[in-house]
C-alpha cells in the first residue's frame, strides 16, 4: 500500500477512536490535504481517489458524527475497491529476526509501533564473517547490512531506484545517510521572541498568501504571513510560483531559516518548510529532516529510516579500539548512529556528531600517514646543483627573493637531492611569489635533461604560468630555449597538440604547462621527473595520480594560496611536507580596503574613473550571473553590465566574464583585459584564482556580505600585483551588512592567515578548503574542520596507533583495518 494511503488509514482509525469528533488532526481532517495531495500524486495514486478524498474531507466538518462515520467508511470502501491491499485489516507487526547470510533475500520487518502488542525479543542470529580488508581475515560487519534496500518492507524496485539517486543502495548506506538538519520541537520559539540573525525553526498558521511580479515582470515574489498567536512573520520565496498551490490559508507549517530584516521588520527569505506532522508536535522531541529527491516524501523516508536505524544501529560492531574510545571519551558507534538520526536531546546529538566526526578524522589521518610512509620508502632520482649555478640564476632575476622564498627554496632544493621523491605542499598568500619557487625548482631539474609538468586548474592560470616561466627561464641568461617550454590546454589547436605530444614523447620538450589536457591518455613523457600542481584542492585525486603515473617516482610540489592553519594542514595534508611563504615581495603596497554602504556606490565609481584616467584598470565583481530567485535585492553581473556600460561608464570599455561562458570565450575576454582593450572587467568569481593583471588597481565587490572571507581575500589578491597603490571596495547588498564582521575584518588586515582563522570559526571548511576530492576523503560527512580541538585529539590518537601498528596486523585491530579500507575505498589514492 502506498504510504499516503497508509497515512490516510492511520488518521481514519484515530478519528474512529475519537468518536468522529474531527480531532485526529489539529484543526480538523481537512488540514491534512495541504501535504497529502502532493504525496499521493507523487506515489501515483489515481486522480479519481485523490479527488474523492479531498471533496469528502473538505465537507467533513459540516457533518454530524454519524454522517462523518458513514462518509469515512464509504470513502475507505471506495479506496479498497481501487487498491485491494488497502481494504485488508491492519496486522500487528512483530519484531524481526536478523537474517543470516542465507536468509538475506527475506524482508526484515519493522519494530513494533506504539499501538502494536510487544513481542518477546528474538535471539539474534550471529552473522557469518566474510573475507574483507587486508589485516582483517574475516569481516565482523553483519552481512545483512550489505543487503539491497528491497529487503525492507514497503520498498520495491521503484522505490529502491529512487533511493539509489540519493546514494543509498544497501542498509549500510542508510545508516550513514545523515539528516541535513533537525526540527527541534522540544525548544520551539514564539515569533515575538525572535531576533535578527538567528537561525530558528518556527511553527505557525498561514494567515495570507500573496504572489506579485517584481523587476518589471521578469521575476515573481511569493509572500506568506505566518502567525503563531504571539506575532506574525513575513516569509518570501522568489520565482517559485508553484508554491502558491501548496500554501493555503489556515494551513499549519514549520519553517526553518535565518531571520533577516527589511525596512525595520523581521523577515525570513526562502526558508525550508514542511507541513506539520501531528505526531511530531506531540512527541516534543528533535525530528530529523533528510535530503530528498522527487517522488519520496520526508514522512515516508523518515519512517523507513526509523525502521532501519532502530534495528540495525545496535547491531553495528564498533571498530574503534576500546582503549582509544575511552581515552577520547566517545560514545559507542551504535549509540552515535542512533542519536545522529533520532536524537533524544541536543547534548546526545552533539556527542553523536562528535563520535562520528572523530572516526572520520581518525581514518583520514591513518590513511595519510600510511601514504606518507609508503611514498618515503621508494627511491627517486637526485637533482643537485652547485651554489654558484644557483646564485647566477638568482642574480639574473628582475627582483630579489624574500627571506621566506629563500628558506622555502632551500627546503625544495634539499628534497630534490634527497634520493626520495619530494612530496611537498607550498602554501603562500596571494601574491607572495610561489611561482618563482616552482620555476627555480624546475630549472634545477631541467639541468639534467629530464621533463617537468606544471598543472593549473584553468586555461587562464596555465597561460599566466607559461608567460612567467618563459620570462624567468629563457632569453638572456636563461637556461633553455623558448621552444622547450610549451602550453597545452583544452583549446590548443589539434595540430599544435599533436606536435606537443610528439615533443613530450621524444624528449625535445622539457616543460609542459597546462590544464587537464596534460593528463590525457595520448600524452606520454620520455622522462617525467618533476610535477608542480597549482591550486591543488581544485583537482581530484585521480587526476593527480594520473599525472604522477606518467613518470617513475617523480618529485611532486603542490601549491595553494589558501592559508590553512598549521594544525589543520597537518591533518588534511599530513602526507605532505609543509612549506610556508609568509612574506610579501618588496615594493608591494598593502591594498587599501574600504566597506561602503550601498548608497555610497557613486564614491566607488568616482575612484574607478580616476584610476582609469591614470591608465589603470578595474574589476567589478558580482555574486551571481543573472537575477536570482533567492534574493530580490542581490545585484547580478549580466544585468548590471548593461546598466554600467550605458548609464554609468558610457565613455569606457567594459568586458563581461562569467562561468557560463565557454572556456575559449573566457580566455579571449581575459586576454583583451590584460592587453588593456577593456578598462573595466565585470565578472563573477570566475576570476577568483590566480589571474594576474598588474595594471588593475581597483577591485569593487558587489553583494560582498554574500562571500566568505576566503573568496573576498582571493578576489582582493587580483589587484595590488604591481607597484601602484591598489584599492578593494566592498559593498554589501543592504546597509545593515556594513557592520558585517567578515567585511570589517577585511578592512582591518591584509593577512590571509588571520582571515583564515576567522573564516574557519565563522563559516567552516567548505569556504577555505573545498573538499579533498572523491577517492580520498569523501567520507567526511560529519567532521567540522572548525573544531580544531577534536581534530587534534583524533590526530594524536591516530598517530599513537600508527606508531604501534601501522599496518593494523594485530588481531585486535582487524575490524579497524576493515573500516579503514571501507573509508578510503578500493583505490589507493594519491599522496597529494
Amino acid at each position: 500500500m502506498q504510504p499516503s494511503l497508509e497515512k490516510l488509514r492511520k488518521f481514519f482509525r484515530l478519528e474512529h477512536e475519537n468518536k468522529y469528533s474531527n480531532t485526529a488532526i489539529i484543526g480538523g481532517l481537512a488540514e491534512m490535504l495541504g501535504f497529502w495531495e502532493g504525496e499521493a500524486r507523487a506515489e501515483s495514486v489515481t486522480e479519481e481517489i485523490i479527488q474523492a478524498v479531498t471533496s469528502r474531507l473538505r465537507s467533513y466538518e459540516k457533518l454530524s458524527p454519524d454522517g462523518r462515520a458513514e462518509s469515512l467508511k464509504g470513502l475507505w470502501k471506495r479506496i479498497g475497491e481501487t487498491y485491494p491491499d488497502a481494504a485488508q485489516k491492519p496486522k500487528v507487526e512483530t519484531a524481526p529476526q536478523r537474517p543470516a547470510p542465507q536468509q538475506q533475500q527475506s524482508k526484515p520487518q519493522p519494530r513494533p509501533t506504539q499501538q502494536a502488542t510487544p513481542q518477546p525479543k528474538p535471539k539474534p542470529v550471529v552473522p557469518s564473517r566474510a573475507e574483507s580488508a587486508p589485516g582483517a581475515k574475516h569481516s565482523q560487519t553483519p552481512a545483512a547490512l550489505n543487503a539491497p534496500l528491497t529487503v525492507l518492507q514497503g520498498v520495491g524496485e521503484k522505490h529502491a531506484h529512487t533511493l539509489s539517486e540519493l546514494g543509498m543502495h544497501t542498509l549500510s548506506d542508510m545508516l550513514y545517510y545523515f539528516p541535513r538538519r533537525y526540527e527541534d520541537y522540544s525548544q520551539l520559539k514564539p515569533i515575538r521572541d525572535l531576533f535578527y540573525g538567528e537561525q530558528v525553526t518556527i511553527i505557525g498558521t498561514i494567515q495570507t498568501v500573496n504572489t506579485r511580479p517584481i523587476r518589471g515582470g521578469k521575476s515573481q515574489i511569493m509572500e506568506v504571513i505566518l502567525g503563531d498567536g504571539t506575532g506574525s512573520l513575513r516569509l518570501s520565496w522568489f520565482n517559485q510560483p508553484w508554491l502558491s498551490n501548496r500554501f493555503k490559508e489556515g494551513m499549519q507549517i514549520s519553517v526553518s531559516g535565518k531571520i533577516d530584516q527589511y525596512l525595520g521588520r523581521l523577515i525570513m527569505n526562502s526558508p525550508d518548510w514542511e507541513p506539520i506532522e501531528v505526531e511530531n508536535l506531540h512527541t516534543n522531541r528533535i525530528v530529523p529532516v533528510y535530503p530528498l529527491t522527487a517522488k519520496i516524501t520526508q514522512k515516508w523516508l523518515r519512517g523507513l529510516m526509523n525502521q532501519v536505524i532502530t534495528y540495525w544501529a545496535p547491531a553495528v560492531v564498533d571498530s574503534m579500539p576500546e582503549s582509544t574510545r575511552k581515552d577520547a571519551k566517545l560514545m559507542t558507534l551504535g549509540q552515535a548512529l542512533m542519536q545522529a538520526h533520532f536524537p533524544e536531546s541536543q547534548d546526545q546529538l552533539k556527542a553523536a556528531r562528535e563520535r562520528l566526526a572523530f572516526d572520520e578524522i581518525f581514518f583520514l589521518q591513518m590513511g595519510v600517514l600510511r601514504q606518507r610512509r609508503d611514498w618515503k620508502q621508494v627511491e627517486a632520482r637526485r637533482f643537485a646543483v652547485a651554489d654558484k649555478w644557483l646564485d647566477t640564476r638568482l642574480t639574473s632575476l628582475p627582483f630579489e627573493l624574500t627571506s621566506a622564498q629563500q628558506r622555502v627554496l632551500a627546503e625544495v632544493r634539499k628534497d630534490l637531492d634527497s634520493g626520495k621523491p619530494m612530496s611537498r605542499l607550498l602554501q603562500g598568500d596571494v601574491g607572495s611569489g610561489k611561482t618563482v619557487i616552482a620555476a627555480l625548482a624546475s630549472a634545477i631539474v631541467a639541468q639534467n635533461g629530464v621533463q617537468i609538468a606544471i598543472m593549473a586548474p584553468t586555461g587562464i592560470l596555465a597561460e599566466q604560468h607559461y608567460r612567467n616561466f618563459v620570462s624567468l627561464l629563457t632569453g638572456d641568461g636563461g637556461i633553455m630555449d623558448q621552444s622547450e617550454i610549451r602550453l597545452l590546454v583544452g583549446d590548443t589547436p589539434d595540430i599544435r597538440k599533436e606536435a606537443i605530444r610528439t615533443g613530450l614523447a621524444d624528449g625535445s620538450i622539457k616543460i609542459v604547462i597546462g590544464t587537464h589536457a596534460v593528463i590525457e591518455e595520448k600524452v606520454h613523457f620520455k622522462d617525467l621527473q618533476f610535477i608542480v600542481i597549482d591550486e591543488q584542492h581544485r583537482f581530484g585525486v585521480e587526476q593527480r595520480a594520473e599525472l604522477r603515473n606518467k613518470g617513475v617516482n617523480p618529485h611532486l610540489l603542490v601549491m595553494t594560496a589558501t592559508p590553512i592553519p598549521r594544525s589543520l594542514a597537518l591533518t588534511l595534508y599530513g602526507d605532505l611536507d609543509l612549506s610556508i611563504v609568509d612574506e610579501m615581495p618588496k615594493g608591494r603596497q598593502p591594498i587599501s580596503t574600504f566597506v561602503l554602504r550601498p548608497q555610497e556606490r557613486e564614491r566607488a565609481y568616482t575612484l574607478i574613473r580616476s584610476q582609469i584616467k591614470d591608465q589603470r584598470q578595474a574589476f567589478i565583481i558580482y555574486p551571481l550571473i543573472e537575477e536570482s530567485e533567492k534574493m530580490e535585492t542581490l545585484r547580478a553581473a549580466v544585468d548590471d553590465h548593461e546598466t554600467l556600460s550605458k548609464e554609468i561608464f558610457p565613455d569606457l570599455k567594459l568586458g563581461l566574464l562569467h562561468g557560463r561562458m565557454k572556456p575559449s570565450e573566457k580566455d579571449e575576454t581575459m586576454k583583451k583585459f590584460r592587453e588593456k582593450e577593456f578598462d573595466i572587467l565585470v565578472s563573477t568569481t570566475v576570476i577568483e584564482v590566480g589571474v594576474d593583471v598588474p595594471n588593475s588597481t581597483v577591485m569593487l565587490v558587489e553583494g560582498a556580505n554574500r562571500f566568505g572571507l576566503a573568496q573576498l581575500h582571493q578576489l582582493r589578491g587580483r589587484v595590488g600585483r604591481g607597484a601602484e597603490q591598489s584599492y578593494c571596495l566592498l559593498i554589501p547588498d543592504h546597509e545593515d551588512a556594513t557592520e558585517n564582521e567578515r567585511l570589517q575584518a577585511m578592512a582591518q588586515t591584509n593577512s590571509g592567515f588571520e582571515l583564515a582563522d576567522l573564516d574557519l570559526k565563522q563559516r567552516g571548511p567548505g569556504e577555505f578548503l573545498g573538499t579533498r576530492q572523491a577517492g580520498y576523503a569523501s567520507g567526511l560527512r560529519m567532521a567540522s574542520i572548525t573544531d580544531i580541538a577534536l581534530i587534534e585529539t583524533a590526530r594524536t590518537h591516530a598517530q599513537k596507533l600508527f606508531e604501534d601498528d601501522a599496518d593494523l596486523k594485530k588481531p585486535e585491530h582487524a575490524l579497524l583495518a576493515e573500516s579503514l579500507q571501507r573509508f578510503w575505498g578500493t583505490s589507493k589514492g594519491d599522496v597529494s
